[in-house]
């Protein structure tokens, strides 16, 4: 389980902006949301984040 502290405060803020991902997120495997916060961490805008939820990752 993945979990929450681990999270880039950036993507946690995009994801409770945007149900749908939040939703997608939480249907993802372990593996899969490691790779996806793993992702999330290399973005450095708040633009690119928002853009990054809003394809689904």
């Amino acid at each position: 389980m993945v979990k929450n502290e681990e999270l880039p405060i950036g993507f946690s803020m995009e994801l409770a902006k945007h149900l749908d991902a939040l939703n997608r997120f939480s249907r993802l495997s372990d593996p899969e949301k490691r790779a996806v916060i793993e992702r999330a961490r290399q973005i450095k805008t708040k633009e690119e984040m928002r853009s990054f939820v809003a394809s689904g990752f």
